[in-house]
């Protein structure tokens, strides 16, 4: 595809012309020479930009989850943010990051090979602190964690993993666990250092500490499912009613859903000089169903007419007839019979 120049390129190249800095000619010479573009073998483009735009929006949708899912964990505001998707080679990855550094390996089964959750330790410092029932802050060194402090770090994986999973399931449903916790990264090979990764860089904030989140995804890893990163995949599986179990999972929800039924005996509509003038003996006649029908109020709504009675020791209604949409809460002016014999 020949390059396509913006406009204040096409602006400049004719004031060029017109200026009689540049020739015509050379113009025409020049665009008939062939175009090269540079390629370095030794580092392929495993992954087509679709592919890319695919991944970051998932793990758009993974910051939001994880934001969500760890501010309720650790009890104060966790912002997440994805700054960068890229692909490089593993080894440029590795040499990327700090030492000491938390380095989760970890495998995302049904797909083989491992994949790689990092954490800056600034940012895990203050996620132990918290865990611990400290506020998060004050002076972190850079040193190694400890085999309690470990301990601790890891059972904020369930949180990260289980986000995780719920962002990737529009794709490909993965069940990721935790093989091993490094400290330092030059000792994680999970690939050759010359193989294609994708690297998903997250910021997040915690109070006041702010660090990065890495996940590198080898090539390797996401290859039997290279066919489903695309946009169109992800945005058809995103969709509810393509999927029966949703439809079945929701009408399942409703059945359970719990709403308050109440008897209705009558109504009455008074004006507050009548509500004032009140007193103790009086009767208020009632606008109901009449033959002795009362109405079955579910929730806002009347949608059944029923006889009062009981059933053992308690008062019940026993149900005559459901009311459609068009007689649903349509009310008779025939008064019932009066109690106090008025």
């Amino acid at each position: 595809m020949a390059e396509i120049l913006s406009q204040e390129e096409i602006d400049a190249l004719l004031s060029a012309i017109s200026t009689g800095e540049v020739a015509p000619e050379e113009v025409k010479e020049e665009s008939k020479q062939p175009r090269i573009k540079k390629y370095d073998f030794r580092r392929p483009d495993k992954f087509s930009k679709d592919q890319l735009r695919t991944i970051q929006m998932v793990h758009d949708t993974y910051a939001r989850l994880l934001s969500s899912s760890l501010s309720a964990f650790l009890r104060t505001i966790v912002e997440a943010e994805v700054v960068g998707v890229d692909q490089l080679t593993y080894d440029e990855f590795i040499r990327s990051l700090p030492t000491p550094s938390a380095t989760f390996i970890s495998t995302i089964e049904p797909l083989e090979g491992n994949v790689i959750f990092g954490l800056d330790m600034p940012l895990s410092f203050s996620i132990i602190d918290r865990l611990l029932g400290g506020q998060g802050g004050g002076q972190i060194r850079e040193r190694e964690l400890t085999d309690i402090e470990q301990t601790v770090l890891v059972r904020i994986l369930r949180r990260l993993y289980s986000g995780f999973k719920e962002a990737w399931k529009n794709v490909v449903e993965l069940e990721p666990s935790l093989e091993r916790l490094e400290m330092n990264p030059q000792f994680v090979q999970i690939v050759p250092p010359g193989d294609m990764v994708v690297l998903n860089t997250l910021e997040l904030q915690i109070d006041d500490a702010r660090g990065m989140l890495n996940i590198c995804l080898p090539y390797t890893t996401l290859e039997p499912i290279l066919s489903k990163l695309s946009a169109h995949y992800w945005f058809a599986g995103s969709k509810p009613d393509s999927q029966p179990e949703n439809i079945q999972n929701l009408a399942r929800r409703i059945q359970q859903t719990v709403v308050p039924v109440s008897a209705v005996m009558g109504r009455a509509t008074l004006s507050v000089g009548e509500v004032l003038d009140l007193g103790v003996g009086d009767v208020i006649p009632l606008r109901g169903q009449g033959k002795g029908l009362v109405e079955l109020q579910v929730g806002s709504h009347v949608k059944f007419v029923g006889h009062p009675g009981y059933v053992g020791r308690h008062m019940g209604v026993q149900i005559a007839q459901a009311l459609d949409e068009a007689t649903e809460g349509v009310e008779t002016d025939e008064p019932t019979a009066d109690p106090g014999g008025n």
